[in-house]
């Protein structure tokens, strides 16, 4: 992983073998981030999304292996409990031409992924809301 800082952006490059969550973690940790909208592409062989099932407030769950491109890689970091939180969905293409996607847990990098992160002056906190069962942005 790479990145570089240019004004209120940040330009990530992920590598062969990173794992997006804790890339972009590392990299909002490292320059203090509080408040910004991502976006990326890339490709990506191991992945695993989640639907939210609205009667059960949890997540169903569904890995997915073999080489797939990212078609669009959104979201957005915010905090919670004063840490970093990364809320990020994706869609990715596989050789079968299907396209799947869905709210993103992790995905690990299979040849590169460029992300950019427009950061924001301000903070935005995540509170868990019991009756929606999801960590819910207040501000």
């Amino acid at each position: 992983m790479d990145y570089k800082k240019f004004d209120n952006l940040i330009a990530v490059r992920l590598d062969k073998g990173d794992s997006t969550m804790s890339s972009l973690l590392f990299v909002a940790k490292k320059e203090n981030l509080t408040l910004a909208s991502i976006q990326g592409i890339g490709a990506t062989d191991d992945f695993e999304v989640g639907v939210f099932d609205l009667e059960k407030s949890e997540y169903d769950r569904i890995r997915y292996t073999g080489n797939h491109e990212i078609n669009s890689l959104v979201g957005n970091l915010t905090t919670k409990d004063g840490e970093p939180y990364l809320h990020l969905h994706i869609t990715a293409t596989g050789k079968d031409g299907k396209v799947v996607g869905g709210h993103l847990f992790d995905a690990k990098i299979s040849l590169t992924a460029e992300i950019f992160l427009i950061t924001a002056n301000g903070k935005a906190e995540r509170k868990f809301d019991s009756t929606l069962g999801i960590n819910q942005i207040t501000f």
